[in-house]
C-alpha cells in the first residue's frame, strides 16, 4: 500500500499548497507544479525499477505481460508503467482538453444584457446545456466573461458566479465523454461513446433543480437588494449580445466530437472492419486546432484574453497524476472487491466524496477499476455493471462541484471573476454554498435514481 503514497501526496499538495500564503505564489507557476509532479512520478517509477517483484500488464502499443528482471534493475517494468500512463492514458486525455480549450478560445460572446434573474439563469442554463458538447472547460471559458459583463452594474454577483461553477463547470457535463475529463477516461477504458446519454434523467433533474434554486435566490433575495440607481444604470447601458468566431470554430468543435466518437483504435469504424490507427484521433485533434489557429481571428483571441496558461497548468499536474496513480489502479484491480463497496449508492458517495476534495478524473478511474473487479449481477459496460457505472460517473461529475479543487474549470472561473472585481468566497466559504445547495439535491438524486 505504501506505493500509493506519491499519488496521495501529489493530490494533497494540489489541495493544500494554494491555501498556504507563504507557498501560494510559488505554486501559481506551472514550472513549480511540473517540478513537484515529476519528482513524485520519479519516486513511483523508481519503485517499479528497483523493488517491484511481479509482472505488469502492458496496454500500449498492444496488450502483453512484462515480467520483472531476474537480476538487477527492471527497466522493462518501469518503461511499461511509463508507457501505460503517458501513451495509453495521458496523451489522449490532455490532447482532447487542449483541442476543446483552444478551439473555443477563438469564439467570443460580447454584449451587456439587463442583468435580471431570468437573464442570468438563461446564461447558466445555456452553459449547462452546452457543457456536455464542448466540455465544461470550453463552456465555462465561453460564457463567464459575457456573464460578468452583463452583471457589471450589479453588486450582488458572487452567488451568480458560484452557481455558474456548480452547473457550467461541473453538473452540465455528464452527457458525453467530452463533457468532463472523468467520462473521457471511462471512454478510453471501453465505455461506449454515447452510453453517457442514458444519464439524461439525472442530468435534467440536477441541473433543473439547482437552476430553479438560483432563480429563486436571485429573484427573492439578491435582486431586490440592488439599488434603484444601479438597476437604472443597468437598463441604460444594456446592449444586445454579439457572437463572433463561430466560423471556423463551430464546425471544428463538431469535428472534435466526430473524431472522439469515431476514431477509437480499440473499436472498428462504424459499418466497417477497419480499426483507426493508433493516435489517428490525436493527430486529427491537433489538425483541427491548427485550422482554428490559422483560419480563426487572432483579434478575437486577444479580446478574449486567451492564453495557454490554464491548459499548461492541467498538463503539468496530470503528467504526475497519471504516473503516480498506476500502483493504486493495480491494487484496486486485484483487491477492489475487498473494499466492501458494491451498491450504486455506495459508489456514488465514495467516488463523489473523493472527487470533491481530489481531482475527479483520477478518482473516477480508481473506482471504475474497483467496480470492474466486482462480479456484475446485471447488464454491464466495459466490464462494469451499468448501475455502478452510472453511480461512479454521476458522483465524479456532480460532486466535483463541491469545492474549488474538485474540477479544473472551478479555479479558472474563480480567478477570472476576481480579476473582474468580484470578491469570491474563500475555499471554505465556497463549501458553505455547496453544502447548503448541492448536498441536499445530490442526496435526493441518489434516492430517486440509484
Amino acid at each position: 500500500m505504501f506505493t500509493v503514497l506519491p499519488f496521495v501526496v501529489l493530490l494533497a499538495l494540489v489541495a493544500i499548497l494554494p491555501l498556504i500564503p507563504a507557498l501560494a505564489h510559488w505554486w501559481e507557476h506551472n514550472s513549480s507544479k511540473f517540478l513537484v509532479a515529476v519528482i513524485l512520478a520519479g519516486v513511483t517509477l523508481t519503485y517499479y525499477l528497483a523493488f517491484h517483484e511481479h509482472a505488469v500488464e502492458r496496454h500500449f502499443p498492444a496488450h502483453g505481460i512484462v515480467a520483472p528482471s531476474a537480476g538487477g534493475l527492471s527497466w522493462g517494468l518501469a518503461a511499461t508503467v511509463l508507457l501505460n500512463a503517458l501513451c495509453s492514458e495521458y496523451i489522449p486525455f490532455i490532447l482532447l482538453l487542449f483541442a476543446l480549450y483552444t478551439i473555443t478560445g477563438g469564439v467570443r460572446i460580447e454584449g451587456d444584457l439587463e442583468a435580471t434573474p431570468t437573464v442570468n439563469a438563461a446564461f447558466i442554463g445555456l452553459g449547462a446545456l452546452i457543457a456536455s458538447f464542448i466540455g465544461t472547460t470550453g463552456a465555462a471559458m465561453l460564457l463567464i466573461r459575457p456573464l460578468l459583463e452583463t452583471n457589471r452594474q450589479r453588486r450582488q454577483v458572487v452567488h451568480t458566479v458560484v452557481f455558474f461553477i456548480f452547473l457550467v463547470c461541473n453538473c452540465g457535463g455528464c452527457l458525453l465523454p467530452i463533457g468532463d475529463p472523468p467520462l473521457f477516461l471511462g471512454y478510453l477504458q471501453g465505455v461506449p461513446f454515447f452510453w453517457t446519454l442514458s444519464l439524461w434523467k439525472e442530468w435534467l433533474f440536477v441541473n433543473a433543480v439547482v437552476l430553479a434554486i438560483y432563480w429563486g435566490w436571485d429573484t427573492l433575495l439578491a435582486y431586490p437588494r440592488e439599488s434603484l440607481r444601479d438597476r437604472s444604470h443597468d437598463v441604460r447601458t444594456a446592449r444586445s449580445l454579439r457572437i463572433s468566431g463561430l466560423w471556423p470554430n463551430g464546425p471544428l468543435v463538431a469535428g472534435v466530437i466526430a473524431a472522439v466518437a469515431l476514431l477509437d483504435p480499440s473499436k472498428p469504424l462504424p459499418g466497417t472492419d477497419w480499426h483507426p490507427w493508433i493516435y489517428l484521433r490525436e493527430v486529427t485533434l491537433l489538425a483541427l486546432v491548427g485550422l482554428s489557429l490559422v483560419l480563426g481571428s487572432s483579434e478575437i483571441r486577444r479580446r478574449n484574453g486567451f492564453s495557454y496558461f490554464a491548459i499548461l497548468e492541467v498538463a503539468a499536474l496530470f503528467v504526475g497524476i497519471f504516473i503516480c496513480m498506476q500502483p493504486a489502479l493495480a491494487i484496486l484491480n486485484e483487491r477492489g472487491a475487498d473494499l466492501g463497496i458494491s451498491s450504486p449508492t455506495g459508489f456514488f458517495w465514495v467516488t463523489g466524496g473523493l472527487s470533491s476534495v481530489l481531482d475527479n478524473a483520477p478518482t473516477y478511474l480508481v473506482f471504475f477499476k474497483t467496480a470492474q473487479a466486482l462480479p456484475a449481477v446485471g447488464p454491464a459496460e466495459a466490464g462494469v455493471e451499468v448501475g455502478r457505472l452510472a453511480a461512479i460517473s454521476l458522483g465524479a461529475v456532480f460532486l466535483g462541484a463541491m469545492t474549488y479543487i474538485g474540477n479544473g474549470p472551478n479555479f479558472m472561473v474563480k480567478a477570472i471573476a476576481e480579476q473582474s472585481g468580484v470578491r469570491m468566497p474563500s475555499f471554505f466559504g465556497y463549501i458553505l454554498y455547496s453544502v447548503g445547495v448541492l448536498l441536499p439535491v445530490f442526496a435526493l438524486t441518489a434516492a430517486l435514481f440509484l
